[in-house]
């Protein structure tokens, strides 16, 4: 007999590709799967390749400071509440997996008034607000970071890392030295700042390029509008403002990575064992938990870290060469992490509890 599970989580990316990267092994695995999310959020866009009913309910955000929008969103958080937990009714799902964000919310407390269990997924190193409100009603509450456990119920939280589409490690390396234009008789070092790009970063990088394109080849995943179209032709560079089917491909080619440090990313790092230099959104621009989870990484051995706030271009070409001679260093670190096997943790944690109930 199948078991019911309904996945939820939204308004960022971060919080539906985990969810997504989930979704194979739970049909392996005989799970009828649903999804619960915003009304027209991102999260809607992504799941609807997967034929999977799709739930939308309101969504409103409780925000850390005064603003007339707390006190309006409190009526849509109580009517995406009801939603859910008349859809919950509906579906009558055996488990509920959370990915957070502030969609999720109505949904994992509507499950507790059903007595339903959820598990939670937190990815930072610190719980955000959305999942903090969550946490008194998970049977178990999933995290990236050793240093995360400390700060969740006792009992409660796992160790089990960010689920990574299985695809990205299934890259063609010689198809992205065809789409780039690339040798393969030098390394190639791989820029990624977010689908909307880093500008501190992209900045540097070009300002470096005279020194980096002497021993490497650099291709460079800008962002949105951030092609610099004076450096279109420029051997052993290419720029795209992102990419889709093409990115297994490019991490497959990529020796070394420049990434910001959001959690999602630096997992898909280390579950691909690539050598890596974060640089953190830093803290006027965040609520400071990029730097934390670079600041994690970089104690495990698994990445290197230069603040935004000291970034120069001799600095970068400095720690790009150092990352480069001691690459192996980092490969062997994330090799014995406790964090590669997440989809099959979080699965074997769902069966778990469902004999439990």
């Amino acid at each position: 007999m199948a078991k019911r599970i309904v996945l939820t989580g939204g308004g960022t990316a971060g919080h539906v590709t985990p969810n997504i990267a989930l979704i194979p092994k739970l049909r392996e695995l005989d799970y009828e799967i649903y999804y619960m999310g915003s009304y027209e959020g991102i999260e809607r866009k992504l799941i609807a390749d997967f034929d999977i009913p799709y739930y939308g309910i309101a969504t409103g955000k409780l925000r850390r400071y005064l603003d007339i929008k707390n006190f309006t969103d409190i009526f849509r958080i109580l009517k995406g509440y009801n939603e859910a937990r008349k859809y919950l009714k509906e579906i009558h799902p055996d488990i509920i997996f959370s990915k957070g964000g502030f969609v999720s919310v109505p949904v994992v407390r509507a499950a507790d008034s059903l007595h339903i269990p959820c598990i939670i997924h937190e990815s930072d190193m610190t719980p955000g607000l959305a999942n903090k409100l969550c946490l008194p009603v998970a049977r178990k509450i999933c995290c990236n970071f050793p240093e995360t456990i400390q700060m969740l119920p006792e009992g409660k939280a796992v160790l089990t890392g960010s689920p990574i589409r299985e695809e990205l490690s299934k890259g063609n390396r010689i198809a992205a030295y065809d789409l780039c234009k690339f040798t393969s008789n030098k390394p190639v070092i791989m820029v990624i700042g977010g689908s909307l790009g880093a500008e501190a970063i992209n900045k540097t990088v070009r300002e470096a390029l005279p020194k980096l394109l002497d021993d490497f080849q650099v291709v460079h995943l800008c962002g949105k509008d951030k092609v610099d179209n004076l450096m279109l032709n420029i051997r052993g560079y290419k720029q795209f403002e992102y990419v889709k089917t093409e990115l297994k491909d490019i991490f497959a080619m990529a020796d070394l990575v420049i990434s910001r440090a959001g959690a999602n990313s630096i997992c898909e790092l280390l579950a691909l064992k690539k050598p890596n230099l974060l640089i953190p959104l830093p803290a006027h621009s965040s609520r400071g938990d990029q730097i934390l989870n670079a600041r994690s990484f970089e104690s495990q051995g698994f990445s290197m870290v230069i603040d935004e706030d000291y970034l120069t271009e001799n600095l970068l070409v400095e720690k790009i060469h150092e990352l480069y001679f001691t690459r192996q260093t980092y490969i062997d670190a994330m090799g014995e992490s406790n964090q590669l096997n997440s989809i099959r943790t979080i699965t074997n944690l769902l069966d778990e509890m469902l004999k439990q109930d």
